[in-house]
């Protein structure tokens, strides 16, 4: 299926290939972590991977009880919940037509997934006082699939008519990816800000 034959379809190309991509990278970072999860679970003494100094530490964001927020690791909602993504952008990409209950469903999934990951910063920053690389991974793709599955759906009328008309949507869509940098450079200013006292260190 050509980029154009999914264009015709009035579902953008990017997108698709967007929610693939995301969603395999949000599936690796999820599984290894699952994995280091385990490990350290298995051994206390063990260091995982991603533990590379007093600020960048999965260990203990690992052990904090922020990371079992439901009872069971963390990341196990993402091994099960990413491969929704690559499932459905491989359907766009191969030709399938969407129902509007799937992307009302798509768009109760992606904004749990972004409040999840919002709140997950806020305790990182502010109460593990750690940051783990490979959440930080997933931060990086569910933001921007929450962004652009909300875009989709407020164009397409999924979120009601009225919204889909709206000056906000249009805005919204005109200034895409600026809104998105922004909120990328929010999150490194925090970050930046909230350990610069290791940051500065290294210089």
């Amino acid at each position: 299926m050509t980029r154009a034959s999914v264009a015709a379809r009035g579902e953008s190309p990017t997108l698709a290939w967007g929610l693939i991509v995301a969603g395999a990278v949000g599936l690796v970072a999820s599984a290894v972590l699952l994995v280091e999860r385990i490990r350290l679970a298995a051994d206390s003494g063990y260091v995982p991977s991603c533990s590379l100094n007093p600020v960048l530490s999965c260990g203990s964001v690992m052990e904090s009880s922020q990371a079992s927020l439901l009872g069971f690791p963390n990341p196990i909602l993402g091994v099960a919940a990413f491969p929704v993504l690559v499932t459905t952008g491989a359907a766009l990409v191969a030709g399938g037509r969407l129902a509007r209950w799937y992307w009302t469903g798509l768009q109760i999934g992606v904004t749990a997934g972004f409040a999840l990951v919002g709140w997950l910063m806020f305790q990182s920053l502010y109460r593990i006082n750690a940051l783990c690389p490979y959440c930080m991974v997933v931060w990086a793709v569910v933001v921007p699939t929450f962004w652009y599955v909300t875009l989709r759906n407020l164009e397409q009328g999924v979120l009601g008519q009225r919204v889909a008309r709206s000056r906000g949507t249009r805005r919204a869509r005109e200034w895409h990816a600026p809104a998105l940098l922004l909120a990328f450079l929010a999150v490194l200013t925090l970050i930046t800000v909230r350990f610069w006292s290791y940051w500065s260190t290294l210089l």
